[in-house]
């Protein structure tokens, strides 16, 4: 398997030479150069696999570079019921006959970026051992990823973690899941503005190549292709825990912010997942919402992004979002050229009448919104009807998935986060707070440890430069050739 830039500008690489890396050297983001195909038989062989060695069958097919027993060990060693709650690793929880949640939140932050970062960490570690080097990851977060990825790095040998996080954006139970750290390897930077501005400055540091290669800079933002890869594998657990035969189909409404999530939906069912419907669910920042019904790509600027009771997903530039135009555009690279162009010239494109429009109802996706008012009404009606409490977000899906299921097809709901997280919305939908799992309680009393910066890109440089070796590894060599 080789991976290509989403803008033409890359030397075909492998998946160990783009695994530690984020942006392309174009600016684009790393693609895998097709999707492989699943047959039924696959589909039949797989049905029965526990987590573990369904996310090697599936992996193996986008990193077939690294030794077979290697990724297998890899997976045996990430999915276990000591650090996701259970052999199931994503169980799946029937809420009526034809509606279920695909439970995703019992790792070690309690949300569903667990689980591809969990094995994301494992993968740097091992590769870097294998190059004797070291990596700086450098990250943006509207809540969950932060945390996910400095529990998944933190101890890790050779790596250091940068986090950026919108100030005083997060809830109290995020920002201290992250702030409270202590590892020595773990840099929190509390931004004084909005998530896409946190990811802007990501994105200027990750371009400029220099800097980038003195300072061995990694991302684990959504987007790393690794991240997105391992997402694929929940796709297909919970389509078969859902289902009996090959020729049943499922739909999925996902609670979107940066467009990751539901794009491994998005590829799962390009490699042949029996999916009907990939419904995306947004708050009232619904750019996704907007493309989705309208066509029409028009990001918000940083004033006019909500800051809203389902805060992971107050994000209106997604980063994700380009490598589903890619496939859009018929993996024409200088057509994502030319729409990228516009949105930075014009703030916004509009497919409206091209061939993208053409190919797009065969890509499944419906969408809708909700708002502060519907979030709290579904998390009480959930908790009155079934007797389970849900977080703001995966209440932003249940909300929009009752709109789009059909008969005999049932609609799976990615749930993101455990309520926990989300005190004061879960107390003003059902009067109480949800049950915290066993060692979270009183942590927003915990010591924080954060840098407060202004969104200054030069100022987030000398910062990183401060504190990390300006030596040149072997770190991402392809991308070092590039600049």
């Amino acid at each position: 398997m080789k991976y290509l830039s989403t803008r033409g500008g890359m030397e075909p690489a492998r998946f160990t030479e783009i695994l530690l890396g984020g942006l392309a050297p174009d600016g684009g983001l790393v693609v895998p150069e097709r999707y492989p195909k699943i047959d039924d038989a696959t589909l039949t062989r797989w049905r029965a696999l526990p987590y573990a060695e369904l996310a090697f069958e599936i992996l193996r097919l986008y990193a077939d570079d690294l030794p077979v027993e290697q990724l297998r060990r890899l997976c045996r060693e990430t999915y276990t019921a000591e650090v996701f709650g259970s052999d199931e690793i994503t169980p799946l929880a029937p809420l009526e006959p034809g509606l279920a949640l695909l439970k995703l939140s019992n790792g070690p932050t309690l949300a569903f970026k667990d689980v591809a970062m969990q094995l994301l960490g494992a993968l740097f570690e091992h590769v870097l051992r294998e190059q004797k080097s070291e990596l700086n990851i450098l990250g943006a977060t509207s809540g969950d990823t932060g945390s996910a990825a400095e529990y998944a790095m933190r101890g890790r040998a050779g790596i250091q973690v940068f986090m950026l996080s919108p100030y005083g954006r997060m809830s109290a139970f995020q920002t201290a899941q992250m702030y409270s750290l202590t590892d020595a390897n773990v840099f929190n930077i509390a931004v004084d503005g909005v998530f896409d501005e946190c990811q802007d400055l990501v994105k200027a540091v990750s371009n400029d190549l220099i800097f980038k290669r003195r300072h061995s800079i990694g991302t684990v933002n959504s987007i790393n292709w690794a991240r997105v890869a391992a997402q694929i594998v929940y796709y297909f657990k919970g389509y078969f825990a859902a289902t009996r035969r090959n020729d049943e189909r499922v739909s999925f409404t996902v609670p979107s912010g940066n467009f990751g999530n539901v794009l491994a939906g998005h590829i799962a069912r390009q490699m042949g997942l029996p999916v009907s419907r990939l419904v995306v669910a947004t708050n009232e920042n619904d750019v996704l919402d907007e493309f989705i019904r309208t066509g029409r790509y028009r990001p918000r600027a940083a004033r006019e992004t909500h800051h809203t009771s389902s805060p992971s997903m107050d994000i209106s530039k997604a980063s994700n979002f380009e490598r589903f135009v890619f496939d859009l555009a018929a993996h024409d690279a200088g057509r994502v050229r030319e729409l990228w162009s516009a949105l930075e010239r014009d703030g916004r494109f509009d497919i409206t009448g091209s061939a993208e429009a053409g190919r797009f109802p065969a890509c499944g996706f419906a969408s809708g919104r909700s708002t502060h008012a519907d979030r709290v009404a579904t998390i009480r009606a959930t908790h009155e009807r079934y007797g389970v409490v849900v977080d703001p977000h995966t209440a932003d899906g249940l909300h929009v998935a009752r709109n789009w299921r059909e008969p005999g097809v049932t609609m799976i709901c990615l749930e993101t986060a455990q309520p926990a997280k989300f005190a004061d919305t879960i107390r003003e939908a059902i009067g109480s707070e949800a049950p915290r799992p066993a060692g979270y309680e009183g942590i927003e009393a915990l010591p924080q440890r954060y840098e407060r910066m202004p969104v200054d890109v030069e100022r987030l440089k000398r910062y990183i430069a401060d504190r990390t070796d300006a030596l040149p590894s072997s770190v991402d060599c392809r991308w070092r050739a590039d600049a």
